[in-house]
């Protein structure tokens, strides 16, 4: 007898779904909560920076006439966190998807990018704030909530490249960014390791609750650097070059979408190769 084929073609929709886009008025943020809308989900746009949260949902309605819901989040707040959380579902009556994807370079980028030997500490826990304790509360406060659907729910985190590997600091003489001298903070490095790390955990803690929780890693991607960054980063990349914004965004849709129903404490990378080599 031949087995039947399973048509997988609607496991991609993302239809009925309500999701969370955190840093959603960010340079990845709108693209990933533009992708998700274009899928089919319900989406709140979620950022420190409310106005350009409201970009984001202007952009998407205007480009895909998808109805959008911009929200002010401040990670660093419990509070904020909490409510962000609870107007969700308490105007959807759900949350499928969580992008926990918002990130701080902090609000000096001439002290971010100091040494190692001259950091201040200030800054390291500013960083922290954001993207380690800020991380935990809006999947600890989400999960919750997934925890007590039948569904379970989707959990994406936005970790990078220098969570997984250091950075060559070779690329960085002569390499600016909006002006400024770049490199990539140890602050930086370790706060994205530890996404990935809380990733792998509570992907086995609510593993019996049905959410999943995964990560994408992107590599570099264009931004406004300079082009001897780009040049000294894209020799580093078997696909010669950095990556532009969407090119994030269909790893995001997969792992959101039932397509990727049996994936769970898994991390995505999205570098061009870079880390293979």
């Amino acid at each position: 007898m031949t087995q039947s084929i399973r048509d997988m073609s609607a496991c991609f929709s993302l239809k009925d779904k309500v999701a969370i886009v955190t840093g959603g008025g960010g340079i990845l943020g709108r693209h990933f909560a533009a992708g998700l809308a274009q899928h089919g989900a319900t989406v709140v746009a979620a950022d420190l920076n409310l106005a350009n949260a409201e970009a984001t949902v202007a952009a998407i309605e205007e480009s895909f006439q998808i109805k959008t819901y911009a929200m002010a989040l401040d990670l660093t707040n419990e509070d904020s966190v909490k409510e962000v959380v609870a107007k969700t579902r308490e105007k959807f009556g759900k949350i499928d998807i969580l992008h926990n994807n918002a990130a701080s370079k902090s609000s000096s980028l001439v002290k971010f990018f100091d040494t190692v030997e001259e950091f201040d500490m200030e800054i390291w826990q500013e960083v922290m704030r954001v993207n380690v304790d800020g991380m935990f509360l809006m999947a600890r406060q989400t999960g919750k909530i997934m925890c007590s659907q039948t569904a379970g729910g989707s959990i994406i985190q936005t970790a990078s490249i220098y969570g997984i590997m250091a950075p060559d600091q070779r690329i960085y003489q002569g390499s600016e960014y909006m002006g400024i001298p770049i490199n990539t903070p140890a602050v930086y490095s370790v706060s994205k390791a530890a996404v990935v790390g809380l990733t792998k955990y509570l992907s086995t803690y609510w593993a019996k609750n049905k959410v999943r929780v995964n990560t994408i890693t992107p590599g570099g991607v264009s931004s406004g650097q300079n082009g001897v960054f780009q040049d000294l980063y894209s020799n580093r990349v078997p696909l010669g070059r950095m990556a532009e914004a969407h090119e994030m965004v269909g790893a995001l849709v997969f792992l959101a979408s039932d397509a990727a129903s049996y994936i769970t404490g898994q991390n995505l990378v999205i570098d061009g190769g870079l880390s293979v080599w």
